[in-house]
């Protein structure tokens, strides 16, 4: 009767005795471990196991049966196990014990997760090169923007060193007060065209997630050199209020990503607007969130694209592809916060995401 319910249980399952000996190996079992049951049944259990829980686990098993401390017993752990191959693999491990003729056994239900993490790996695979698509795609678009954006420190430069140059023609002292103003500024002007470019080149490289204590302030003004490049053109004004949000405990290119995403969607929602306002505020949520709003004075969400805004390829631009708030939605959500839209009493849309406040090791900061 065991060894036909062994035969048909889906999940493997192996039953030991109090020393940890095989007693039964199921069909299942020989399958995912690579075993016929006559190569297992009398050795051992541990040397299904991988260093260093190869060597410990009769110590586990004395420990209980000395003490009747349960650590594993009567429920699950994620744990990996040893195929015949010398593979390893993550596995769900449940153990049950029962007492059965007078002996004690041990029965190990155990569930493969070979699969599911392969998937789950795949699918963060996934996630992060659509949101470095994604940036890819924003360049893209801000290319002529930046282009103009770039124009005006280079111009100056030029403008600069032309005179810087002429001043030297006729040296003087008087002369020489005006070449050091000349090449101040001019260096001045080769930083800020030099922030420019290694805002976008941080913006758009691709790289592990790091997540650190960082202002919520740095963020959103480093997101501001890419996200609103062009705006004042378009008649755009912004303001931006976050002196009292602190820091964030966050990967400080991936929320300036979604930053640079809602302020570039606000900026195109507010085109045909008589009035074009951005605000942009981040203060403290409670003890432990920092909150962050972006409010644009545009036309507000369509009805019918609002209940389903974040869900990939849903958009309202003739030539949007959809992802860009799917993965600003991802984004937040991996750091433990919530992204959500609602309608601005005053006309246009509210985007609204929280973060994890950065608080001091020895307490709150107030």
């Amino acid at each position: 009767m065991l060894d036909a319910i062994l035969g048909t249980a889906p999940d493997a399952m192996v039953i030991i005795d109090e020393h940890g000996t095989v007693l039964h190996f199921s069909a299942v079992a020989e399958q995912l471990f690579g075993y016929a049951p006559s190569d297992v049944i009398g050795r051992n259990v541990s040397f299904l196991m991988p260093s260093p829980h190869r060597e410990q686990h009769d110590q586990y098993l004395r420990h209980y049966l000395d003490t009747g401390i349960k650590r594993i017993i009567n429920t699950g752990r994620v744990v990996e196990a040893e195929r015949r191959d010398g593979t390893r693999f993550p596995m769900q491990l449940y153990i049950g014990e029962a007492v059965t003729g007078g002996r004690r056994v041990f029965t190990g239900f155990i569930h493969d997760l070979t699969e599911r993490y392969a998937h789950e790996t795949r699918v963060h695979e996934l996630q992060a090169e659509l949101a470095h698509a994604s940036r890819l795609s924003a360049v893209g678009t801000l290319a002529s923007a930046l282009a103009h954006e770039l124009n005006q420190p280079l111009t100056a430069i030029a403008n600069y060193m032309s005179a810087a140059r002429d001043l030297l023609d006729a040296p003087g002292e008087d002369q020489l007060e005006l070449l050091r103003e000349a090449c101040a500024e001019a260096a001045e002007q080769s930083l800020r065209a030099g922030q420019i470019i290694r805002r976008l080149r941080d913006y758009v490289s691709k790289r592990e997630i790091v997540r650190e204590r960082v202002s919520i302030a740095r963020i959103i003004s480093e997101a501001t050199t890419i996200g609103l490049v062009g705006a004042r053109e378009k008649g755009v004004s912004w303001s931006i209020d976050a002196g009292r949000a602190g820091e964030v405990m966050a990967d400080r290119v991936q929320i300036q990503q979604v930053m640079v995403n809602l302020m570039r969607n606000a900026v195109e929602a507010m085109q045909a607007s008589p009035v074009k306002k951005l605000t942009i505020i981040a203060d403290r949520a409670g003890d432990d969130l920092v909150e962050v709003t972006v409010t644009d004075t545009g036309p507000g969400l369509d009805p019918d694209v609002a209940a389903s805004l974040f869900q990939p390829f849903i958009t309202t631009k003739r030539h949007g592809m959809g992802l860009g708030l799917s993965i600003c939605k991802t984004i937040v959500e991996a750091h433990g916060g919530e992204l959500e839209a609602f309608p601005n009493p005053g006309g246009g849309t509210i985007f609204r995401f929280t973060l994890a406040r950065a608080l001091k090791e020895t307490g709150d900061d107030d």
